[in-house]
């Protein structure tokens, strides 16, 4: 009995030794990640800072003099508000109407009984396995039928329609919660949507943020889609003004940098902003699960 004791010590010993080698690993990787994450920031942000000679002969130092020429050029003319003000309409819409569908769809599995019900919940997960790639085509040509095609409604329909992934976490959460609190409700005389919008929605809130900012954040930052549906000049958003700029780098260096800068200030705003809710929908999540 005492051998066993000692093996079990010992074992314990040796895989709390290799947890902790395993997190010291992870921890490393991680604050290397960030250190070049926040250097390329770093520098991205001092470039776009710089003029024009200055950024060829000093790529990553300091700017010898501060310059916003190229911020004016971009606002001013490069019609890029217009294209900050596609893409700010199409993750707002997108990510809304991706957020209330997939939680309405969640809500309606975790909570019903029908026919289809496993086939249905198999159905969204495997829309997490496949590639939007391989829609593509099927997607343009019903667009394109539509009359949606090089519109900002016709994008925002697409990113509506990406739920899986929410829809899946929304079902988790809404397992967990107990179903005395709509049987009661419903006893008062409230309707299902009534329950569904007014008492179980806003219990849903740090799920509802996290999911929000992690569409948002995909949303904002698609090139693929945004190529391929949207051809016209008028309802081209963010992501296709910096491939253009870009594609031209040698040319509009310092307007290209100035253009991923003003590109990534909503999104850090928007984490800053709701990172409280952030964390507790990931700890929510996790001790509900």
């Amino acid at each position: 009995m005492k051998k066993k004791m000692d093996f079990s010590e010992g074992a314990h010993g040796v895989y709390s030794t290799r947890a902790k080698v395993g997190r010291s690993i992870c921890s490393v990787i991680l604050i290397l990640y960030t250190c070049i994450t926040i250097f390329v920031l770093g520098v991205t942000i001092l470039d776009s800072l710089k003029t024009k000679s200055d950024l060829v002969t000093n790529f990553a130092g300091l700017p010898r003099a501060i310059s916003f020429a190229s911020y004016d050029a971009i606002i001013k003319k490069g019609d890029f508000l217009r294209y900050f003000f596609n893409s700010v309409i199409v993750t707002a819409c997108g990510t809304v109407g991706c957020i209330l569908l997939s939680s309405m769809a969640a809500y309606g599995i975790a909570r019903y009984q029908f026919k289809g019900k496993k086939i249905l919940s198999a159905y969204f997960m495997i829309g997490m396995m496949v590639p939007i790639q391989v829609s593509i085509l099927p997607l343009f040509i019903l667009l394109r039928n539509l009359g949606l095609l090089n519109k900002l409604s016709g994008l925002i329909l697409v990113y509506i329609s990406g739920i899986s992934m929410s829809c899946l976490i929304f079902q988790k959460f809404f397992r967990a919660i107990p179903t005395a609190l709509e049987e009661s409700a419903r006893l008062d005389g409230c309707s299902d949507l009534r329950v569904f919008f007014q008492i179980i929605l806003p219990i849903t809130k740090p799920v509802m943020f996290t999911m929000g900012l992690i569409t948002a954040i995909g949303q904002w930052n698609d090139f693929y889609m945004p190529m391929v549906l949207l051809g016209n000049k008028n309802v081209t958003t963010l992501t296709l003004a910096i491939y253009r700029y870009i594609g031209q780098f040698t040319r509009y260096m310092s307007e290209s940098m100035a253009a991923v800068v003003i590109t990534l200030i909503p999104i850090i705003i928007l984490y800053f902003a709701f990172s409280s809710q952030i964390v507790q929908g990931l700890t929510g999540g996790a001790v509900k699960g």
